[in-house]
């Protein structure tokens, strides 16, 4: 039989972590856990685990930001998200980051359990109809053709503030509205007046045409 996958756990509530820890006993290795972005890259680079059970929302950038520190690291370790939110914008945002999975705070241990084992082992593991966003996001339309720049595109931009381009990039790379507050230093209200602001003045109706519009014009690497 082979051994237990080595799990390191990101949480930044100690008492969920203990829980989690208490769940997993005895069946699945948990080598240590870190309350914050920062520590926690710290730790999975001495540790080298398995798998990383990440939270998605934490005050510093939360899981999305673990993984975007560590992109460029040879580190194995697969990331599965474990998350209170099952929105879909969440969900989409973490996987195309790079994990392998998303589940909910109500799975079982068990269940939480056999999900680290199936990311160990290279599956894709979500909760139930979380799979569905996934889907639908990079499968269940057929890609929008390529917006080629003219005069009207420049003009579309030149609509927008400083501020709100910053803000447009931010949303394309995936970044949530907390999130994008704490790199800018705003508050997340203002963050989501700005974009609102940027989808009247380009007459578009969602993060995710806010997302393609600025990647078909190229403003994100």
């Amino acid at each position: 039989m082979s051994a237990a996958p080595r799990v390191v756990l990101v949480d930044d509530h100690e008492l969920f972590r203990a829980g989690v820890r208490s769940e997993l006993d005895g069946l699945v290795d948990v080598v240590g856990d870190a309350a914050n972005v920062a520590d926690a890259v710290a730790l999975i680079r001495e540790l080298a685990p398995d798998v990383v059970l990440l939270d998605v929302h934490m005050p510093d950038g939360g899981g999305l930001e673990v993984i975007r520190r560590l992109a460029e690291d040879p580190v194995a370790a697969r990331f599965l998200a474990l998350s209170v939110s099952d929105a879909a914008e969440d969900v989409i945002a973490v996987i195309r980051a790079g994990a392998r999975g998303y589940v909910t705070k109500t799975i079982s241990g068990a269940d939480l359990a056999d999900a680290v084992r199936r990311v160990h082992d290279g599956d894709a593991v979500f909760s139930p109809r979380l799979a569905g966003f996934v889907l639908d996001a990079f499968a269940g339309s057929p890609p929008a053709p390529p917006a080629t720049p003219d005069a009207d595109a420049e003009a579309d931009l030149d609509q927008l503030t400083p501020r709100e381009r910053e803000v447009l990039q931010h949303i394309a790379r995936g970044y949530m509205y907390k999130e994008i507050a704490l790199r800018l230093g705003i508050s997340a209200k203002t963050v989501e007046a700005h974009v609102s602001a940027v989808l009247r003045k380009l007459q578009l109706s969602s993060r995710h045409e806010l997302s393609r519009w600025a990647v078909q014009r190229k403003m994100i690497d």
